[in-house]
């Protein structure tokens, strides 16, 4: 029997962080939350990741930047990051996105 995945939910809104869990809590995966993008760069250090589910607007980096940090390390290399976003994303946004490693966006609110 394998153990489940990691899953990282990062944003820096608690109750977000929170309905996410709620919504994930069937899949058998092992959710791990960080309120900012260093929190969730020392997860990192520590823990091994399959996902990463990142908001896009954080106040210390934002999504596309923390992804672009951890992508660039080999160890991360095959990390998925899914990003969320409540503001309306550019094309230029979304390709900064998929260049991160992203393999989907979802807007928020998320409807389960």
């Amino acid at each position: 029997m394998t153990s489940p995945v990691n899953v990282l939910l990062v944003d820096d809104q608690q109750a977000k962080l929170l309905s996410y869990e709620v919504m994930l809590a069937g899949l058998d995966v092992n959710l791990i939350t960080a309120m900012s993008a260093s929190a969730a760069l020392e997860v990192l250090l520590k823990t091994d990741v399959a996902v990463v589910l990142i908001d896009v607007c954080m106040p210390d980096l934002d999504g596309f930047q923390l992804a672009s940090i951890i992508r660039g390390h080999p160890r991360y290399s095959e990390i998925a990051f899914i990003f969320v976003s409540a503001i309306n994303i550019s094309e230029t946004d979304y390709m900064r996105g998929y260049d991160a490693g992203a393999v989907d966006y979802v807007s928020v609110p998320v409807v389960p």
